[in-house]
């Protein structure tokens, strides 16, 4: 489901890491040796390419990019050379430090504790601690007020069994108590964060049918009912991030390039994040509710290398 290509024949990091080498010296930057060393890539041999580049030069990779490259390119291809956890935590951190913590700025966070494998989490959680001398479940508490507080520290504090594992006899009930919950618009009840932030996403998707099968609508309609504040926009987050994570990153996408403007940031975000998971089902879902290509709204919307490096990660260039 990945779009990353990767070739088959992958030379050896010390062969990407000359290649880099080369491409930084002299007068400006080639950003096509850039684009094709990190650009086909996997997260693995890119940490093997950061840590051979810093072994070869005595330089480390990501303070080499900022220097050499510039503007959203630089930006791009700087999310994309970081670990995925390290990534996501300095994406988390950033996002809880905004002046502003609107629903925009919160997305990283459920897109990490609902989009993602419960080891990422886990691996989030902990560079988030190594790197900021706190745990990101201190930062969110500290940083953000009720109701909004208890939903997304009981998200990311969770651990997901993830394997297929369904268990029909409580998928009626706990329908019932998030059913209850949004009918006396007690959103933040004690049973919808807990029944959202320790059950399987597998779980999660069959009572989420259940309720609408015993309701009559799906419950992110419901909860859209209740009213358009922060708690009900963030809960719909979370559903669907849940049960269609693939509708959650296509509409990111079509919101950063749709109208005057382009919000790169979480251009960005959603391609790096996604490249190597599911942008196939992405780039499916995007034509359905868009009925556009995904790559022909990108082209349509940036230029140049930072064009180039994002076709590149969507495998529309080889």
């Amino acid at each position: 489901m990945a779009t990353l290509r990767v070739p088959e024949a992958v030379p050896s990091p010390e062969q990407d890491c000359e290649r880099l080498h080369k491409a930084f010296q002299g007068f400006g930057t080639d950003e096509e040796a850039v684009i094709w060393v990190l650009g086909h890539r996997n997260a693995i041999q890119r940490r093997e390419i950061r840590d051979t580049y810093q072994r070869l030069y005595n330089k480390p990779l990501i303070d080499v990019l900022h220097s050499e490259l510039s503007g959203d390119f630089r930006d791009a291809v700087i999310l994309w050379t970081y670990d995925p956890p390290e990534r996501d935590a300095k994406l988390a951190r950033d996002a809880l430090k905004q002046k502003k913590k609107g629903i925009k700025q919160l997305k990283v966070l459920v897109e990490i504790a609902c989009a993602s494998s419960p080891h990422h989490l886990m691996a989030v959680r902990q560079v988030y601690g190594s790197l900021f001398e706190c745990s990101l479940e201190e930062d969110i508490a500290s940083n953000l007020s009720l109701p909004l507080r208890k939903l997304l520290v009981g998200l990311v504090s969770s651990y997901r069994y993830d394997r297929e594992l369904v268990d029909s006899g409580i998928v009626s009930s706990e329908a019932l108590k998030l059913h209850e919950a949004i009918k006396t618009k007690q959103l933040d009840h004690n049973h919808v964060v807990s029944i959202l932030s320790t059950r399987n996403i597998f779980q999660l998707r069959e009572t989420f049918e259940c309720y609408k099968q015993n309701y009559g609508t799906s419950i992110d309609q419901d909860i859209k009912n209740c009213g358009a504040g922060d708690l009900e926009s963030l809960l719909t987050l979370v559903i669907t991030c849940i049960d269609t994570p693939e509708k959650h990153f296509a509409q990111v996408i079509n919101e950063s390039v749709v109208g005057l403007g382009t919000d790169e940031e979480s251009l960005n975000r959603a391609i790096v994040s996604r490249a190597e998971i599911d942008m196939i089902k992405i780039r499916e879902e995007y034509s359905t509710l868009f009925k556009t290509s995904l790559e022909d709204d990108v082209k349509g919307d940036t230029s140049g290398d930072y064009k180039d490096f994002l076709l590149t990660l969507l495998g529309a260039r080889f």
